[in-house]
């Protein structure tokens, strides 16, 4: 059975990133946690991140030269192309491309601008991240290019990644391309209620309570639109950013949300339950859903102990959807 949001594989860019971490793909059964983050400070400019050259359009792969091995005491950071747009501060979540390189050999790690490869969904205040990273794109804006070079106990510590092939001595290079700011919540225009469904109230923040009617529950996907967006169409498939809550129809508990557990989250649509995934395919970028999902379109009859869900639990999910990319 495939996971809710919260349990869902992290995307290929995330895990290359992760403090102290490999580049393994973790357990769909593993619950993904992120603590708030101590206060991270903007790198700055460097003679380390100033001898790096990269050419090529923002947004494009970029060809990068330097000598190796570059050695500093903390993340320097050189702005290649400087953006336009509105600055990135700590608490945003940033839609960012990437090119790592070993600072050591001049090896190229990895880059999401490669086939196949699918940009970071960033969140600046997430401290699973390596610190590195945080730095070298935090006051930066919208639009911006930044070459960084990222020491090893702000990458990956005394571990290293052997299977990045980064030792503990080697420092990191990264070329990055700030490509957009993802907002907190669904910004779309506000929907009339229908009878029989859930009710939603918002927060100040954007946090939903949900409060569940006096009455069975379908037995069949049900689903509205609180909140109709105008953006992009998520596909099946693409890689959702959303804030998302999840209830017991028969408790009002809330089993699982992104509200107050480190912000809006990222993941395929064919990573998480059909019901829930049912509710995001077909939908606007900017919409807020309800998804009404029997026990067999979610865990099934096994129910999830863990998430305290039973085998004949109906789930309800308020779920903004903030932002959407092909795989």
């Amino acid at each position: 059975m495939r996971s809710l949001p919260a349990f869902a594989a992290a995307a290929v860019a995330a895990t290359l990133l992760l403090a102290g971490c490999s580049a393994s793909t973790p357990s769909t059964d593993d619950a993904t946690s992120s603590p708030a983050a101590d206060a991270v400070q903007c790198a700055t400019d460097g003679s380390a991140s100033k001898s790096v050259t990269v050419t090529g359009d923002f947004g494009a792969a970029p060809t990068t030269s330097f000598t190796g091995p570059l050695n500093v005491d903390t993340t320097e950071r050189t702005v290649a192309i400087e953006g336009d747009g509105e600055t990135i501060e700590s608490g945003m979540t940033a839609t960012v491309d990437f090119t790592v390189y070993n600072g050591t050999s001049g090896t190229k790690v990895f880059s999401t601008l490669d086939e196949g490869g699918t940009a970071l969904q960033l969140s600046t205040d997430d401290s699973q991240y390596i610190p590195g990273l945080l730095k070298a794109v935090l006051c930066n804006t919208v639009g911006s290019r930044v070459v960084a070079v990222i020491p090893p106990a702000e990458a990956f510590g005394d571990q290293g990644n052997e299977s990045l092939g980064v030792a503990a001595t080697d420092s990191l290079v990264m070329v990055a391309d700030i490509e957009a700011i993802i907002p907190d919540r669904a910004d779309g225009v506000d929907q009339p209620a229908q009878d029989g469904f859930p009710t939603v109230e918002l927060a100040d923040d954007g946090a939903p309570t949900v409060t569940i009617p006096d009455a069975d529950p379908p037995t069949e996907l049900k689903m509205e639109t609180l909140k109709k967006g105008d953006g992009v169409v998520v596909g099946d498939g693409d890689n959702v950013t959303v804030q998302y809550q999840g209830v017991i129809w028969g408790t009002g508990k809330v089993f699982d949300q992104s509200w107050g557990t480190g912000g809006p989250t990222t993941f395929q649509t064919t990573g998480v339950v059909k019901g829930f995934s049912a509710a995001l395919v077909g939908q606007t970028v900017g919409s807020q859903v309800l998804v009404v999902i029997p026990p067999e379109l979610g865990y099934g009859s096994e129910g999830n102990s863990a998430a305290g869900i039973s085998g004949t639990d109906t789930l309800v999910f308020v779920v903004d959807i903030l932002a959407s990319a092909s795989a």
